[in-house]
């Protein structure tokens, strides 16, 4: 017995699906918690998904693609669309909290909100995911990944990356 899903239940089982799928080079956020999935639409019972990358030319992206096709067809809905998009080009103001939450709790010092005092006057004040402290330097703009910065802490000395602001 075959049952029939309203566009509606289908785009909703969708995104629970495509969200669930994780940054392959930050493994502890998905592309949720990181505002990459931007769009699930069905349009004729076909599912499109949209993705916008973190930064054009992001080499995830066909990972996190080919990701968001499996875990749709693992749910029955074959044939997916995905589609990448680059405007409006992707910001961190996308992240969730939760995924702010998760980075630090893996060692990577989040992007600050949208409201942030650098926001304000163009300073950029990092904590340290390790003890919190604000006294930080910046070691290079170029971390583990090009989405990262090298950060180091002037209290307790450990290096760190730090997820660039977009």
């Amino acid at each position: 017995m075959s049952i029939t899903l309203s566009d509606a239940e289908l785009r909703q089982r969708a995104w629970d699906a495509a969200s669930q799928v994780v940054d392959p080079e930050i493994p502890v956020l998905t592309i949720a918690d990181l505002g990459v999935l931007r769009d699930v639409a069905v349009h004729d019972g076909c599912v499109e998904v949209v993705i916008t990358p973190t930064y054009s030319g992001c080499p995830a992206m066909n990972m996190i693609a080919l990701e968001i096709e499996l875990a749709l067809e693992r749910e029955g809905i074959h044939r997916p669309k995905i589609r990448t998009v680059l405007s409006p080009a992707w910001t961190t103001d996308w992240m969730s909290e939760a995924g702010r939450r998760k980075l630090r709790e893996y060692g990577i010092a989040p992007p600050p909100a949208a409201g942030s005092r650098r926001a304000l006057f163009g300073e950029q004040e990092v904590a340290c995911p390790q003890c919190g402290s604000h006294n930080t330097e910046l070691l290079s703009e170029f971390g583990s990944t090009s989405c990262k910065a090298l950060w180091r802490c002037r209290n307790c000395r450990e290096p760190f990356d730090y997820f660039k602001c977009h």
